[in-house]
């Protein structure tokens, strides 16, 4: 018999928040050619078909790439709630109450954190970022897919990481443009963000003491074609609420 995992107490007041009943929420933009994980406990889960109608409620990750929401579906064990979509300081899950958790992005590195939960199985961790090259993370490649594992304490380790096509997760970003925080500081929108993705796109770098990954990427609008004038005017539309110019 499984044993059962030991939840923090500051978690047991607020799990009524997270009981799984599906909401109203964004339509999932997961790839539905690549849309599920595999655990060698409980099978296939699947990120995109949740809800009626289809993925009304499957997986999304937000405009700004930070963090996921919506609902994971697995044959054997049920629901997997990834997050409501609405963290409490509007940048990332904070995942020390049960009423603000779920799964976040570092849109630096794409190394995932946090909290899923699941009514049958208890607590999943995303913050796997300690196994050296198996951290569980989202790629900076197209596809924009899953790698690494999750683990749960009831069921073992989620792999993410199958190459095969048909059997890993992708992600469409939506507007196809990079976050508006360029410079990874977590405010946004901030002119800096402007100001640093200027001075790279001259051959400069980000202002100190921003991450490397902010000096790495002026493809912003990801069309493979850089140094582009459309870059710039990509994240001057996104930033300004716009589209994504490709």
């Amino acid at each position: 018999m499984a044993r059962l995992c030991s939840i923090p107490a500051f978690y047991l007041t607020s799990l009524s928040a997270l009981a799984i009943t599906l909401t109203a929420n964004a339509d999932s933009n997961v790839d539905p050619a690549n849309k599920v994980s595999w655990s060698e406990n409980c099978g296939w889960m699947n990120w995109y078909d949740s809800g009626s109608p289809t993925s009304s409620q499957g997986v999304s990750i937000d405009s700004t790439g930070r963090f996921l929401s919506g609902f994971v579906w697995c044959e054997n064990i049920g629901f997997l709630n990834l997050g409501d979509g609405s963290p409490a300081n509007g940048l990332a899950y904070d995942n020390s109450t049960g009423a603000d958790s779920g799964v976040n992005v570092d849109v630096g590195s794409g190394n995932l954190s946090g909290l899923a939960w699941g009514e049958n199985v208890g607590w999943i961790n995303l913050s796997t970022g300690a196994l050296s090259g198996n951290a569980a993370r989202l790629s900076d490649t197209s596809p924009r897919r899953l790698l690494g594992y999750a683990w749960a304490e009831n069921i073992g380790w989620i792999n993410l990481d199958l190459g095969e096509s048909g059997k890993f997760v992708a992600l469409d970003l939506g507007n196809g443009c990079d976050s508006t925080d360029f410079n990874g500081d977590g405010l946004f929108p901030d002119t800096a963000d402007i100001d640093d993705f200027l001075n790279v796109f001259a051959g400069g770098a980000c202002a100190s003491p921003n991450p490397p990954q902010c000096n790495a990427d002026i493809d912003y609008n990801n069309d493979t074609l850089f140094p582009d004038i459309l870059d710039i005017q990509a994240l001057l539309s996104v930033f300004s609420g716009g589209p994504c110019l490709r």
